[in-house]
């Protein structure tokens, strides 16, 4: 697929299947080569601090949705069909290995080395928005569908349970599978993108 319509095509995939009750498996080599490409995002002075936690068997997916949406609230989820994805890809990134590196000797006068207190811009996200956007648009190029969605309130009890060291904070979680029918849209569909001559400021701002 060429890039253009990747970028074009791509959309949060918020129902999996085609048979909830029997969701395909996603390929174990495709879903490491989607991961492989994925990381191949710009990255601060080449920190490349983002790790994948891959739950794809149907008793790590389970345990997540357990710890994430509790049984009791599921009769009014808006999306069921996001519950069926076969593999969910919990994206990492560590804070602190951004002031290690630029307390190495070829960084060291930047004066970011200090902590992360020291960033204006807390590059830890930016770079892991990269690489949620390359594996976002690999996994529309290989024919599947992908949801990105925060952890929020449930990023600790998915570290505790899960074995995720400290100092790595939740970036969000990619589902992934292959798309069913779409049950409903998601409550932002409707909103209208800016047109490019709202986004682009030529010279100045104003």
């Amino acid at each position: 697929m060429e890039l253009n319509d990747a970028i074009r095509l791509r959309r949060m995939v918020r129902t999996f299947g085609p048979d909830p009750a029997r969701p395909d498996r996603v390929d174990a080599d495709l879903l490491d080569d989607l991961l492989d490409r994925s990381r191949r995002a710009p990255s601060a002075g080449n920190v490349a601090a983002v790790r994948f936690l891959v739950l794809d068997d149907v008793d790590a997916v389970a345990r997540y949705w357990d710890l994430t949406l509790a049984p009791d609230r599921r009769a009014g989820f808006a999306w069921p069909g996001l519950l069926v994805a076969p593999v969910l890809v919990v994206v990492w990134v560590e804070p602190d290995a951004y002031p290690r590196r630029y307390a190495e000797a070829d960084k060291a006068a930047t004066g970011r080395g200090s902590g992360v207190d020291a960033w204006p811009v807390p590059y830890w996200w930016v770079d892991a928005g990269a690489v949620v956007q390359n594996l976002l648009l690999g996994i529309v190029d290989a024919g599947l569908g992908g949801c990105l969605f925060g952890l929020f309130e449930h990023e600790e009890a998915v570290r505790a349970a899960f074995g995720v060291p400290a100092g790595w904070r939740a970036v969000g979680t990619v589902a992934i599978g292959h798309p069913g029918p779409e049950e409903r849209r998601g409550r932002s569909a409707g909103r209208r993108r800016p047109d490019r001559d709202e986004l682009i400021r030529r010279g100045a701002w104003g």
